[in-house]
């Protein structure tokens, strides 16, 4: 109970904190999720098109795969609510945060493979295998970019601020 009741920088219990840290997850997931059920949904379609006949075998298996990847990454996005429901007052809110945290890392990962496929086959089949492998390429090589090493260089960048607001004495009236 000690940890429950201990607080934070922010002035929150550890539970508020967790309450409010799920909150900010699920409102991240529902911009996410939108985004890859719309995805999911054209390439459902495309397997209906008059021509998906025509596709060769490297860009069926990519279309395969990237569906697959679809379906993995809503998965993914939508676990955190199962796992909240399922746990749902049995006092396990930061654990939940936690599990759901990672899975949501884990579905921005599949998302971006999912994304790099889309492009890739519709770019392979628009002008060539060749056309369609630097598409995707960039594709990846954005979202990495953005998902991944952004993140990093502004958090450097915070954790310098934050050592040197530390170091430096305050500056007042004086």
């Amino acid at each position: 109970m000690a940890e429950e009741n201990s607080r934070t920088p922010r002035e929150e219990t550890t539970l508020e904190r967790a309450d409010r840290n799920y909150g900010e997850l699920l409102q991240e997931l529902r911009i996410v999720q939108t985004g890859v059920q719309i995805l999911f949904a054209f390439l459902l379609t495309l397997a209906f098109t008059a021509r998906f006949p025509t596709l060769d075998t490297v860009q069926r298996t990519m279309y395969v795969t990237t569906l697959l990847l679809a379906v993995l990454a809503a998965a993914l996005f939508t676990a955190p609510a199962a796992l909240h429901r399922t746990l749902f007052q049995r006092g396990a809110k930061p654990e939940i945060v936690r599990t759901s945290s990672r899975l949501a890392g884990a579905g921005m990962s599949v998302l971006m493979l999912t994304l790099t496929g889309s492009v890739l086959l519709v770019v392979d089949v628009v002008f060539g295998r060749v056309e369609g492998v630097i598409a995707g390429s960039g594709a990846l090589l954005v979202c990495g970019g953005l998902w991944v090493v952004l993140p990093q260089l502004v958090g450097r960048h915070a954790d310098r601020l934050e050592a040197r607001a530390v170091s430096e004495p305050p500056t007042g009236p004086g």
